[in-house]
């Protein structure tokens, strides 16, 4: 029995579709913010608890295009955090700059500590540089942000290649840094959805593997976790308590508390708990299934996830709905229209998102019951 979608919004996107990246539905209920980011501007629209558009957008100016970095932006649309590849960079909607933290650039062998993007911006040997990543806390007083280190001041020791930072987001203070044990591809934070103190990091290394850590601060020391093996961390519980990974390999899908353990019981592997897709070839080994690095927190004990990508060549990809609670397999969710090829994302408090097919806007739903 499949568990059936129900649409409850409709988000259009912000920028026109060749000017944009992808829709992001960003916030804790009750503060909701859609954003898109374009190569001139971060474009974010304010949500109400419907998901319907609640005061009047913000247009965030970028310091430099969008392929060069990721970006944050504030819970009160206030401050916009830009990662690149040689500065983490604070901006105002009015297009200031309250801050900048400089650190070694992210492009390959490249040591050295640029001043400014226009040092490297047309350079052939920098147009694809790796990146790191900044997340703001959930109640916007921190910035926890992933550097090629050095800083422009100071350095961890000659071994460290990428530094976690702790940051003021009032003034770009580095209020605490921790060796990541990593050399990045990219990564993307998660930040604990009650506790500003805390923040999930997830690394990808390409081939080399896909390090999660997990951060606390107590005011005056940041704790890091490392969790064993290779995982993509790719979703928080509305309590903070238990995480979401996907093994770098995509074969196993588990639950974990906020120390790295897996919860027992609290594992599939997608082999034995996913069917193969209807259209797929019986006993072949190449189409057995296998997980999205996707998914997340629907609610407290139910998790979305995806086989997207193992699906693609057979026919639409397949989402599933897995409860904690049980020792069910995954249920394979329908929708109502068809939805867009990448994978869903959990808000936690009920509902998923999907992009539309055609990718100019964002689908919320929940479960029809």
């Amino acid at each position: 029995m499949n568990a059936r979608a129900r649409l409850c919004a409709t988000l259009p996107a912000l920028l026109p579709s060749a000017d944009g990246d992808f829709l992001e539905l960003l916030g804790q209920p009750g503060r909701r913010l859609l954003a898109q980011r374009g190569d001139d501007v971060l474009a974010v629209q304010p949500l109400d608890d419907a998901c319907m558009p609640s005061g009047e957008p913000v247009r965030l100016p970028a310091p430099w295009p969008r392929r060069r970095g990721g970006w944050a932006v504030a819970p009160d649309l206030g401050l916009a955090v830009f990662a690149g590849v040689h500065a983490v960079r604070a901006v105002e909607p009015s297009g200031a700059v309250r801050w900048e933290v400089r650190h070694s650039c992210w492009h390959g062998a490249c040591r050295e500590l640029h001043e400014s993007y226009d040092e490297y911006g047309d350079r052939a040997d920098h147009r694809y540089p790796e990146r790191g990543s900044a997340g703001f806390s959930v109640d916007g007083a921190y910035v926890w942000a992933h550097v090629r280190g050095p800083l422009a001041v100071g350095e961890l020791s000659p071994e460290t290649m990428d530094e976690w930072l702790l940051l003021d987001a009032g003034d770009g203070r580095v209020l605490a840094r921790a060796d990541a044990q990593a050399a990045a591809v990219g990564s993307f934070h998660l930040p604990h959805p009650t506790d500003p103190r805390q923040m999930g990091l997830s690394i990808g290394e390409g081939q080399d593997g896909a390090p999660v850590r997990w951060g606390r601060w107590d005011g005056k020391t940041l704790a890091v976790e490392y969790f064993e093996g290779d995982l993509a961390l790719t979703g928080v519980s509305p309590s903070g308590e238990r995480l979401l990974t996907v093994t770098h390999d995509q074969d196993a899908l588990a639950v974990h508390d906020r120390r790295g353990a897996v919860v027992d019981g609290l594992e599939w592997e997608a082999a034995s708990a996913v069917p193969r897709h209807p259209k797929a070839e019986p006993d072949n080994d190449e189409t057995v299934p296998y997980w999205d690095w996707a998914g997340g927190f629907v609610d407290g004990t139910t998790l979305i996830a995806s086989t997207t990508e193992s699906d693609e060549e057979w026919g639409a990809g397949r989402h599933w709905l897995l409860d904690t609670t049980t020792a069910a397999p995954p249920t394979e969710v329908t929708y109502p229209l068809p939805v867009g090829t990448r994978p869903p994302e959990g808000l936690g408090d009920g509902s998923w998102t999907t992009p539309s097919e055609t990718g100019d806007a964002l689908y919320v739903w929940r479960l029809d019951t």
